[in-house]
This record gives C-alpha cells, sequence and structure tokens, in this order.
C-alpha cells in the first residue's frame, strides 16, 4: 500500500484561499501584479490563488472569458531579491529545447519580478497518483526525466558540486538537531556525523554528472498534454544522475513498496541505457547509488523543514519528517559510515 501526507501546498493548484483581488494596503505586490498582467493581456481577467510554494513564489490564475472561450495563465509573483528570476527563464528555455513540457514565459519584468506564463493546469501527479496508475504516470515522469539527462552538456548549468552538497547536508545537523530537536550532538555524535558525511559526499561525487531538476516529485509534475507538466525548476544544476530519480521515488508526501519502487527503477534504468545515459552496466551498483544519493536528500530535506518552519513559520512540512527518517533507516543501517547516524534519527522533538 501507498501512504499520503495530508499536506498539500502544490504549485499550479488552485486553492481555497481568497479569490478576491486584495487591495494595495493589504498587499501592494499582489495589486501591482494584477495591474501589470492585466496590461500585459490588454483585459482585466479574474482571479483565484494557484499555490504559494515553500520559497518566496507565489502564483496565482488569472482567467479570461468563460466555457470553451476561457484562457488561464498564471501569474507569478517572484521577488527579484529573494528569487533568481533570469535563472527561472533560462532553465525554462532549456527545459523546452529538450523537449519538456514546462510553462511557456509570456512576459516577465525583471525589475519587479513578475511573469506571466501559459497554465499547465491545476492538477498535479500528487493529485491523482494511486495504484493502479502509478505506472503510467511514472513512466511518463521517467520518460520526460531522460530526454532532460540526454540533453546534458557541461558548462551550461551551474554544477552540483561537492561543496553545495555538503552545504545542504549541514541543514540537518543545523536545523534538525540543534534547533528543531533542540539536541546538541556530543563531540563523538559529531565525529559521527562527519564521518557519514564525508562517506556521501565521496560516493555522491563519484557519480556521473547530468542536469539535475533537484525537486522532481510528483508536486511538481502536472497532468497536463504531453505528459509530464514540469514546474519548479528554476534550481536545477549539473550533478548526480541519481538525484531526479531519488527525488521521484523517496516522495515527501507519497510513499510506494519497495518492490514496486525497484521495479520503476529498472524500468529507468533500462531505457537511459538504451539512451546512453551514465548509469552503468550493473544495476545492483546504481541501486547503490540511488540509495545513497537519496539519504543526502533526505537528511538534507530533514533540514529545510525544519529550517521552513522554524525560521519562515511553515510549520505544516513537519508532519512529513518521520517518512524520511523512515527512508534513511534501512540505509543508515545497511552502510557502516552511516550507522552512527542511527541514534539521532531515532530522537524526537521535545
Amino acid at each position: 500500500m501507498r501512504t499520503r501526507s495530508n499536506t498539500r501546498n502544490k504549485t499550479g493548484r488552485t486553492t481555497r484561499r481568497g479569490v478576491s483581488r486584495m487591495n494595495g494596503s493589504q498587499d501592494s505586490r499582489r495589486h501591482a501584479l494584477e495591474a501589470w498582467v492585466a496590461q500585459q493581456l490588454e483585459a482585466m481577467p479574474s482571479w483565484t490563488v494557484a499555490s504559494a510554494d515553500a520559497s518566496f513564489r507565489r502564483y496565482f490564475r488569472a482567467r479570461l472569458g468563460e466555457g470553451e472561450a476561457e484562457r488561464s495563465y498564471i501569474a507569478m509573483d517572484a521577488p527579484p531579491e529573494r528569487e533568481d528570476n533570469p535563472a527561472f527563464v533560462r532553465i525554462a528555455e532549456l527545459m523546452a529545447a529538450a523537449g519538456l513540457n514546462v510553462p511557456r514565459v509570456l512576459a516577465v519584468d525583471y525589475e519587479h519580478g513578475f511573469m506571466l506564463l501559459s497554465d499547465l493546469g491545476t492538477r498535479t501527479f500528487l493529485d491523482v497518483l494511486d495504484a493502479d496508475n502509478a505506472d503510467a504516470l511514472f513512466g511518463a515522469a521517467t520518460g520526460a526525466l531522460i530526454d532532460w539527462q540526454q540533453a546534458s552538456q557541461p558548462g551550461v548549468l551551474a554544477n552540483y558540486d561537492r561543496a553545495t552538497l555538503g552545504t545542504e547536508l549541514e541543514l540537518f545537523r543545523d536545523w534538525y538537531l540543534a534547533r528543531h530537536l533542540r539536541y546538541t550532538p556530543t563531540a563523538e555524535e559529531q565525529a559521527d556525523i562527519d564521518r557519514a558525511f564525508t562517506f556521501l559526499l565521496d560516493e555522491i561525487c563519484a557519480q556521473p554528472k547530468v542536469y539535475v531538476h533537484r525537486d522532481y516529485m510528483p508536486r511538481n509534475l502536472m497532468v497536463s498534454h504531453p505528459l509530464p507538466g514540469v514546474l519548479d525548476f528554476q534550481d536545477a544544476r549539473y550533478g548526480p544522475v541519481t538525484y531526479d530519480l531519488a527525488s521521484l521515488f523517496r516522495d515527501a508526501f507519497i510513499s510506494w513498496p519497495a518492490d514496486r519502487i525497484d521495479g520503476w527503477v529498472r524500468h529507468y534504468w533500462d531505457a537511459a541505457r538504451e539512451r546512453r545515459i551514465p548509469v552503468g552496466d550493473d544495476f545492483e551498483a546504481f541501486k547503490r547509488d540511488l540509495a545513497l544519493m537519496g539519504a543526502q536528500r533526505h537528511l538534507k530535506v530533514l533540514g529545510i523543514f525544519a529550517r521552513i518552519a522554524h525560521r519562515d513559520g511553515k510549520p505544516r512540512y513537519l508532519a512529513d519528517t518521520p517518512r524520511f527518517v523512515r527512508y534513511l533507516e534501512p540505509v543508515v543501517a545497511a552502510y557502516e559510515p552511516l550507522n552512527g547516524l542511527a541514534p539521532l534519527l531515532a530522537k524526537s522533538a521535545p
């Protein structure tokens, strides 16, 4: 059986939050965004909130017309001092050139951090995934992922390098342990953490490099034509070949039986080898690489969810931290350099 979280806050999905226009004193950025979009469309659309994600971006759906004549757009509010909007546009173009179905950037105001995008719909994979359709949806997702990876070239995207991966791991120590659990590891435990992190970084950095979406999971994949629509790609890098697969099958909000994941991973690996993606010729070695890459991501996400809760005031993500602990437990037990993390993962918040 799959298990699913009740956490729902997905990019591109209409929510039940207020649909009327806020006045300038309540939300000056939204007021300015709506005025800018109306100027681009040369019409006054109706508005709903599409979503707000874990970053500083917000998305609103603008509709013109009714019934079969209705046209729908996504307006993005991304404060330029907080978000790299040129990167969003550049990576959208790169993904589209690779054949992926991503939002088209119809207009952009870099100075104010506004964009007008095509609308890929309201249903994410997370909304609709079930035991019956998972093979088809994950098959489409891995097919698009291989298209993205096959387009890879060094020097185009920033490197997802050891320093970046290491900084991400430190979120576990700084935010999950110290801030969320309010626990200060002993000197021996600090040494265990250091050893585990060094082992993970050594193994991960030895993997072949491809384009990496960095958040390729069901809540960022849309039920759109062609499948899937791909969102939340602005942090893409050039990095480990297993990263996006770990994101897809060890998701923050839904879990699957190990035998089904093994089948999907094998399907990906077979197809990737045919397309000359550098996944190697030993499936068991690839699964090992995937497990260790997943461990890095899971430790990072524990730290990120703690940071979002305690720094940004969004505690709902903490409900899914036990899922990542469960993902980590068998990997930590299987690899001796990671064994020292087990007692820390067993701790709970005060």
